[in-house]
């Protein structure tokens, strides 16, 4: 019998445990919104930036919460747990870095070869409705009005 009751035991403290992470995402949540909202009407550039930094961090206290409780690695051993963040932390800095290095490329190809330009500052010139090509479908235009006109008549 004991064992039974330590085992309700553990199931009711893991439901409070998770009414506690779920109460703690949903503040962070709300916070997260006010913040979002309130960084809309902004004009200080610093404080913007601030604003955005603030957000990253709550998402990220977010995603450890749902990693740690929902996905129950809080529980596991701390290999296992290596076996996940480690290879995930050098993945998001593959990304940043491959961001960087594109970057300066970039930047690079802009400062030493004179001749290029990046397509988005290229301006594009409209072009005119009046050539050959507006001609031409004006033409086939009329011929296939004068063609309508000719079968309303027969009717």
């Amino acid at each position: 019998m004991s064992h039974t009751v330590g085992h309700e035991e553990t199931h009711g403290g893991g439901t409070s445990e998770i009414k506690k992470v779920t109460i703690i995402l949903s503040v962070l949540t709300i916070i997260e919104l006010v913040l979002g909202f309130w960084m809309i009407g902004m004009e200080s550039e610093g404080l913007r930036l601030a604003v955005k930094g603030t957000i990253i961090i709550l998402m990220l206290a977010k995603a450890f919460y749902i990693v740690g409780y929902f996905m129950h690695l809080k529980h596991e051993i701390k290999n296992l747990i290596m076996t996940i963040v480690v290879p995930l932390a050098l993945f998001i800095w593959f990304i940043i870095a491959f961001l960087a290095d594109g970057n300066s490329f970039r930047n690079l190809r802009n400062t030493y070869d004179p001749y290029f330009k990046e397509q988005s500052t290229i301006k594009v010139e409209k072009k005119a409705h009046g050539g050959t090509h507006g001609a031409a479908a004006s033409h086939a235009d009329s011929t296939t009005h004068e063609s309508k006109e000719a079968v309303e008549n027969k009717h």
